[in-house]
């Protein structure tokens, strides 16, 4: 019962508002599925089916978008990352949602003075030299105003929308309630672990709820750009930067998407379309820390064809080790190696916690060849990149292989990069772009430096194991002596187990008692008197047959053993 699963009555309030949005958007049934219904009617809320028939004609897809929309940030934020997991929805769920936006009406400034006034330490008057009362933009987290410092700098102040924490904390939490429900209900989506989506979906919202860590965000990714020299990134000021606030210089340059102006500005839209790519390419490949959202409305063109980037709430992060399945994942398919794409997709499936024999790997590796068979010949420029990401993910949700979520914002950012490259050069092909950059990060790992660098991390992780080692001893035993040990075993196929170990005992056992009665009998044998049989001691005589009986039968167990086993 979910009234049940829920566990408290604090969300009840949020939740009859959930349902009663869905339901207004056609997708009553849906609420029904999940037992909203029952769970809202006997709390006292009353639900009004009839509203849903009158958006019941609009596709499925487009009834979802607009109730997120309407839910606000949370589920818009949820919406949003979705759209960019192809590997989980179909290419109708994923155009409609890539639609979201989150523009909502701004706060008037009366709204917001009071925790502006508590994050600034004083009016915003009087802290800065010049602040517009009329928002720049706003959106469902937070709003922007333009302002002037004392030292005159153009800035742009972001305030977090008061009161937007307790919303999202409380459908972070119906969200991972619904999760549980929906994994128990539906099996189907086990592979794709709802409750461990929603988890890292929360983790990523909290973050960027802090407008602090935004600014940590950008100077990150500033310092790994410095070396290009063409790059650009807003410059934080600290000193009036808080959570709930930050503070960054204003970046004046052609908005992405004013495409047009760049022409009479005399761009080389060419040159800005290699230089986005190098740009992002290096920070997915080379620095494993992204801009995850690279669309044209976080984007700046600004005088001798340099690129800014803008809004570093959203960003994406791969270890090394997903970066080097990115490499090999992404040169199997420009350079036509379709096993080497489905030993990745195998890796991920594993990594993801989903055993290999649930996969059909042969079907799966047939389709992967196929599918880069099909670029057989074809000229580099004329690949595309995000396309043919999108359709190995589409594989990948054919195979109920869930996509690692660090990947998801990745492709994501691939694909949008390359429409950004399109859109600004027609030519702009990203696998031709892709792959010297690709080769050159592949060479540079295997470079004697790289591979001295890597031994000397490897002897230092083993010098400190081996340096731990005597007190790590030390603990187990003084642990062992105060009878606090604890040993749990996991085995599957347990009851087969049980089985040998049951069979192994008895043959043991049937082992010893041969040896016993072949050394009594050799005993017997030696001592004179008592009863003969064929002139020999008969109880001796009868010992030695009953060891051969027994060898007798512990040789045809061990055999028939073998030929199980075989």
């Amino acid at each position: 019962m979910l009234v049940e699963t829920l566990g408290t009555v604090r969300d009840f309030g949020r939740l009859a508002e959930i349902a009663a949005v869905l339901i207004r958007h056609g997708l009553g049934d849906g609420v029904r599925r999940f037992g909203l219904a029952d769970a809202l009617e006997k709390a006292g809320h009353r639900l009004h089916w009839e509203h849903a028939a009158d958006l019941a004609r609009l596709p499925p897809p487009v009834q979802l978008r607009r109730a997120l929309e309407e839910l606000g940030p949370t589920f818009v934020k949820l919406g949003q990352i979705l759209a960019g997991r192809s590997d989980l929805l179909g290419p109708e769920w994923i155009a409609e949602l890539s639609h979201l936006h989150s523009r909502v009406p701004a706060l008037p400034l009366e709204a917001l003075l009071p925790q502006l006034r508590e994050d600034l330490g004083g009016e915003p008057a009087q802290v800065f030299a010049r602040f517009d009362t009329e928002p720049l933009a706003a959106a469902s987290i937070a709003q922007v105003h333009t302002a002037r410092l004392q030292d005159g700098t153009e800035v742009i102040v972001k305030i977090r929308r008061p009161g937007i924490t307790a919303v999202i904390d409380a459908d972070l939490r119906l969200l991972l309630r619904f999760a549980a429900v929906a994994e128990a209900e539906v099996p189907a989506l086990t592979p794709y672990r709802p409750q461990q989506l929603v988890r890292e979906f929360g983790r990523s919202l909290q973050r960027e709820l802090d407008l602090a860590t935004e600014c940590r965000n950008a100077e990150r990714i500033a310092a790994n750009l410095a070396p290009l020299g063409f790059m650009s990134v807003p410059a934080v000021h600290w000193p009036l930067t808080k959570t709930r606030i930050n503070v960054q210089t204003r970046i004046d340059g052609i908005p992405g998407e004013q495409l047009d102006a760049l022409d009479s500005a005399g761009f080389d839209r060419r040159l800005l379309a290699q230089r986005g790519a190098r740009a992002v390419l290096k920070m997915i490949v080379e620095d494993g820390f992204f801009h995850a959202d690279p669309h044209p409305g976080n984007v700046f063109y600004l005088p001798d064809n340099r690129i800014a980037f803008i809004d570093f709430g959203m960003v994406g992060r791969l270890s090394t080790r997903r970066r080097e399945d990115l490499l090999n994942l992404l040169l199997g398919l420009v350079q036509r190696r379709p096993q080497q794409v489905a030993d990745v997709l195998l890796d991920w499936a594993v990594g993801a916690g989903r055993g290999t024999e649930s996969i059909n790997q042969g079907q799966l590796e047939a389709e992967i060849e196929d599918f880069v068979d099909q670029y057989h010949g074809t000229p580099l420029a004329d690949l595309s990149l995000g396309g043919m990401l999108t359709d190995v993910t589409a594989i990948m949700r054919e195979h109920r292989l869930a996509l690692p979520s660090e990947l998801a914002l990745l492709i994501k950012a691939f694909i949008s990069l390359e429409s950004m490259g399109r859109g600004l050069d027609p030519t702009f092909h990203m696998a031709t772009e892709a792959l010297p950059i690709l080769e050159q990060v592949l060479r540079a790992r295997y470079r004697p430096r790289a591979l001295a660098q890597r031994g000397w991390h490897t002897l230092q992780r083993l010098l400190q194991v081996t340096e731990q080692l005597p007190h790590d001893l030390s603990r187990l035993l003084r642990t062992a002596r105060r009878g606090q040990i604890q040993v749990g075993i996991e085995v599957s196929h347990l009851q087969h187990v049980g089985d040998q170990v049951d069979r192994a005992a008895s043959r043991l056992a049937v082992s010893l008692v041969i040896a016993a009665l072949i050394i009594g009998s050799s005993i017997v044998m030696t001592v004179s008197g008592g009863p003969q049989l064929f002139g020999l001691p008969a109880f001796g005589l009868l010992g030695y047959l009953g060891a051969a009986a027994g060898a007798v039968w512990l040789l045809r167990s061990i055999a028939r053993a073998r030929r199980h086993l075989d």
